[in-house]
């Protein structure tokens, strides 16, 4: 193989790792790129491709993150992750894993760990990378790198998502959440949200978003029902489609430019957590992007020329 079939071949592992230690689609598509051009100008082959361009991708992440940190402190209102439609990476053996380490939920857990603890959990508890390798990647002893992840396991075990285990059952659910979402079924929505349900957007300030969480099934699901017939009376549609690896769905105005993401939580045949992300700045790598406010002027227009 030449240097570009290699990397590119081991292009998947390096995006999925990344965006997992970062949460961030743009930040990771960059990380692969730099390390790309680091592989390009080393002077020596190194003894495994994949150690090496793993351990590259890890620490520019490591570095990306730290400076990422200041500004999710600064951020207006709640922080998600990029929505991530697809995983590059797939591994049979390794596919339960995978899965659940890319959900928002798991994701947003993964930010409450240091940057070393997330680098460490991700490459051991998703990739089963080992500890020689972690510890060449995050440039700490193998102790050390035994300790960083006996406390990134605490961590997440006191608040690990879980999640519907049959996908057949998650997904017919979905079906019947998003049919009553556009029928306007108040009552068929309620039923399918949790007594606790929460509804909370991410709109970093650049798009309308929700005030805070919305919490209760009566509320939400009356939230939901009235404000997608709105929507719907001035062109906007939605395409059922998996968000992060759960049930979910794109948004789009009259002219099919992205107007926001939808993602579910199913446990216990109920939605657990509603999340959108309506920031354009995170919308870009789905396609062009609509603009969220004007959609929002025309949606009220709309609503005083019926009442």
């Amino acid at each position: 193989m030449s240097e570009v079939e290699e990397f590119e071949e081991l292009r998947p592992l390096l995006f999925s790792i990344a965006y997992r230690i970062l949460g961030s689609v743009a930040e990771a598509e960059d990380v692969v790129q730099e390390t790309w051009l680091r592989f390009d100008a080393s002077a020596t082959r190194p003894t495994s491709t994949k150690a090496f361009l793993s351990t590259v991708a890890t620490r520019i992440s490591i570095d990306v993150l730290r400076s990422a940190r200041v500004r999710r402190e600064e951020y207006t209102g709640p922080w998600f992750p990029e929505p991530l439609l697809s995983d590059p990476y797939q591994d049979p053996a390794r596919s339960a894993e995978l899965a659940d380490s890319v959900s928002m939920a798991a994701l947003l857990l993964l930010e409450r760990l240091s940057p070393l603890e997330r680098s460490v959990f991700v490459l051991r508890e998703v990739f089963a990378f080992g500890f020689d390798e972690i510890a060449a990647a995050v440039g700490r002893s193998e102790a050390a790198c035994r300790q960083l992840l006996v406390r990134a396991r605490r961590h997440m075990e006191a608040g690990r998502p879980r999640f519907e285990a049959d996908r057949r059952e998650r997904h017919e659910l979905a079906t019947r959440f998003f049919d009553a979402l556009k029928s306007g079924d108040v009552g068929g929505l309620r039923n399918l949200l949790a007594a606790d349900v929460h509804m909370v957007g991410d709109g970093g300030g650049k798009a309308p978003q929700l005030a805070k969480a919305v919490v209760g099934a009566e509320r939400v699901a009356r939230l939901l029902g009235t404000a997608f017939l709105s929507m719907s009376r001035i062109g906007v549609t939605f395409e059922p489609h998996e968000i992060n690896g759960q049930p979910g769905a794109i948004f789009r105005d009259r002219d099919g430019k992205v107007l926001h993401i939808l993602a579910l939580d199913v446990l216990g045949g109920q939605i657990q957590t509603i999340r959108t992300v309506i920031n354009p700045d995170k919308l870009g790598h789905i396609g062009p992007v609509a603009d969220a406010w004007a959609v929002g002027r025309e949606v009220k227009r709309a609503r005083r020329r019926l009442n």
